[in-house]
């Protein structure tokens, strides 16, 4: 009798996981995201494109779900909408949910994000904003499906590295890079892998503004690759802190083969070692910050409006409306998430993310085990560093523009966003 009571008392405290995929490919041509100098819509599909969740659970009350998907990013109001559709079907709180994109910038537009970008016409917009419709259920029934197929399973953290990202802020590409490949395998009862997230911090662009196929780029062909070694399994990619990181070389299709067999192979690598079984408590927390814009006013955007620039009118429009209506912010809304999972940590963050800030963390928190996304649950703009902020350019501040926010961020952002992520991260690992 006591054995048959200590052998229901571990299965009752055993880790639980939970994979599932889904086609998300658009019905036929769609405005593609990401490059402003596309000026047609899609030319058929390379590649199919998928979104998929991996769901783990630790007997104990303790859950988390992960979705990453071949997408530019989700935006703020796509991921509430979501996250409130999860919440009322599963009971999944805020914190336990995370939606991480690969910023794909051969995938379709996913409305609003980027809005002002585009000047496709009424018939284009009405294709997109259907697309976005369809991932908004597609995505709610596939979290579903992950948490239906949770069975008894072994976690393990592990670690490998690929080398092809490059820092893209001045020709000589010097500069911070984070070539680690953090990757979390799952395993049944059996012991056959069945589902692996792992991660990387570079933007998903090896193909360029020219190429009109829809595509995961190297992330698709590296998740493609792991799927057919291991198969039955589920490869989830996320993007890390790549806001200042371009795949080296690039603007060629063979190149996005080859980088995505690089990073295939670090993953594929990684399963044939012994990770870290992870164990213990799953906990989570999640928290909108506010990260502060720099001055602006009323008289900026009317100026806009005599621009040569439609880009730069585009967002004046834009501006001027949310004025208008009074709806206008001298702060964004940003979120921050951190998970314990066992003795390995997540920690996500919104929007483009530069590397130097997965660096600092690593480097600050002394955590061995700390897997940090970006471009997850919302990716409204880039997210410099103080550094870049005081540098200029197209992350510190151009880039702001296609992104119709009212200004550049303010360069102590760096500081409250480092501070707001440690205080999360202790309180999920007291």
């Amino acid at each position: 009798m006591l054995t048959l009571i200590l052998a229901t008392t571990v299965m009752a405290q055993s880790w639980q996981a939970g994979a599932a995929k889904v086609d998300i490919t658009p019905d036929g041509p769609v405005w593609m995201a990401g490059y402003a100098a596309r000026t047609k819509p899609s030319e058929g599909v390379l590649m199919p494109l998928h979104a998929k969740a991996l769901a783990i659970d630790d007997g104990r009350k303790g859950r988390i779900v992960f979705v990453s998907a071949d997408i530019i990013g989700f935006p703020k109001s796509v991921a509430e909408e979501i996250a409130i559709a999860a919440l009322k079907e599963y009971k999944l709180e805020r914190s336990q949910l995370v939606l991480n994109a690969s910023h794909t910038h051969s995938g379709p537009v996913v409305w609003p994000n980027l809005s002002s970008m585009y000047f496709f016409s009424a018939a284009e917009r009405a294709k997109v904003e259907a697309f976005t419709r369809k991932l908004v259920a597609q995505t709610v029934d596939l979290i579903g499906a992950a948490i239906g197929n949770l069975k008894p399973a072994q976690v393990e953290y592990d670690l490998g590295q690929a080398n092809f990202a490059s820092y893209r802020r001045n020709p000589q590409r010097n500069g911070p890079t984070d070539h680690a490949v953090p990757t979390l395998r799952v395993r049944d009862a059996k012991g056959q892998l069945t589902a692996i997230l792992f991660g990387y911090s570079c933007h998903n662009t090896t193909l360029t503004g020219e190429f009109y196929q829809l595509s995961g780029d190297y992330a698709g062909f590296a998740q493609a690759e792991v799927e057919a070694r291991f198969p039955g399994s589920v490869a989830l990619f996320t993007s890390g802190c790549g806001g200042d990181q371009n795949p080296y070389p690039r603007s060629s299709l063979e190149h996005a083969k080859t980088h995505g067999h690089e990073l295939a192979e670090s993953v594929i690598a990684s399963a044939g070692r012994k990770g870290e079984v992870l164990k213990g408590r799953i906990r989570s927390r999640y928290q909108m910050i506010d990260l502060p814009f720099q001055p602006f006013g009323r008289n900026d955007f009317e100026e806009d409006l005599k621009s040569t620039n439609r880009y730069v009118v585009s967002r004046a429009k834009v501006i001027l409306t949310a004025m208008d209506n009074r709806s206008i912010s001298r702060e964004l809304a940003y979120p921050i998430q951190a998970i314990k999972l066992g003795q390995a940590s997540v920690v996500t963050m919104g929007g483009e993310v530069v590397v130097d800030y997965c660096l600092r963390l690593k480097r600050e928190t002394g955590n061995d085990k700390l897997f940090v996304m970006g471009y997850s649950n919302d990716v409204m703009c880039y997210i410099p560093t103080k550094k870049i902020v005081e540098e200029g350019g197209y992350e510190a501040k151009d880039s702001f523009m296609y992104y119709g926010m009212p200004a550049p961020l303010k360069g102590e952002i760096e500081e409250i966003i480092i501070d707001k992520v440690k205080t999360l991260l202790k309180k999920v690992t007291r």
